[in-house]
Formats: C-alpha cells, structure tokens, sequence
C-alpha cells in the first residue's frame, strides 16, 4: 500500500503516540515558552483540518490546517517520524495542506517554526513560504520564524 494522506480523528493510539515524540523532539530544542503545540482537544475544534499520513498503513506524519476566521489558516503540529524522514512525507503533506487551503477559498496559510530546525524552514520556503512578522497571538521571539504563504484564486 503506497502513501496514503487523508483527513482522519486525531484520537487515536497512532496519531498521538505521533505526537507525543512531536511534543518530546520541541521540548528538547525549545524552552515552554517558545513551544506553540496544540493539544489534542484544540486539534478537534470544528476550524481544524487534521491529516494523516500513513506509509503501507502505518502513520508516519500529520499536521493541521487551523482556520484563523479571516480567510487564513495556520499549519501546525507538522510532524514525520524520525523512522520515515527522507521519504518526501514532509512535502507530500505540504501539497495536501495547499490543496484543503484551496478548497477552502483561503487566501494565505501562515506558520510558526523553530529556527533550529533548517529542514522544516527549507521545506517552507520551496513552498514559496516568506517571512513575516508575529501574526495572531504570538510575540516576537528569538527562536521562532513566522511565514506565510498567499494564495492565488
């Protein structure tokens, strides 16, 4: 069975198990401060897309698509199994992010990230992300970038 992304619950033992090594990975790399994570009650909130990605059916990423109520959405909880990396999850999540912001009629999907991790803010940026300043709630903060991307009609 190839890979597989789909919208699926986030409670379940695989998707948190998923998580739980997310949560652990930022902890190691960020202070509390500076970690943003959604936890699971917010990730089942009605403005939330949450996709799976399964590898021969086992899951292997996820992330969210978080409807801001002004026609954008943030990514968050993005997230591959350190056992899967290097199998172009990470970009094939990417492409079902813009496709479900799309087929919302959004008109810019924006991000926060950790400047330690360069493999995450190259993904972004092939993705056409730019920087941008703190948008939401959030502060400036010397570990995080905040991006976004615009989308066209």
């Amino acid at each position: 069975m190839p890979l597989t992304i789909s919208r699926e619950p986030v409670r379940q033992a695989g998707v948190i198990a998923l998580l739980e090594q997310s949560d652990a990975y930022m902890a190691a790399l960020y202070p509390a401060d500076s970690n943003h994570l959604l936890d699971l009650a917010s990730l089942e909130k009605p403005e939330v897309s949450f996709l799976v990605a399964r590898n021969d059916g086992e899951i292997v990423g996820c992330c969210a698509l978080v409807e801001a109520g002004d026609g954008t959405a943030e990514i968050k909880r993005m997230f591959v199994a350190p056992n899967a990396r290097g199998l172009a999850i990470g970009r094939r999540l990417m492409e079902a992010l813009e496709e479900t912001a799309h087929a919302m009629g959004l008109s810019a999907i924006r991000l926060e990230t950790g400047v330690s991790q360069p493999e995450a803010i190259g993904l972004y940026r092939r993705f056409g992300f730019e920087d941008i300043p703190p948008f939401g709630s959030y502060r400036p903060d010397p570990l995080s970038l905040f991006m976004e991307k615009r989308l066209l009609g």
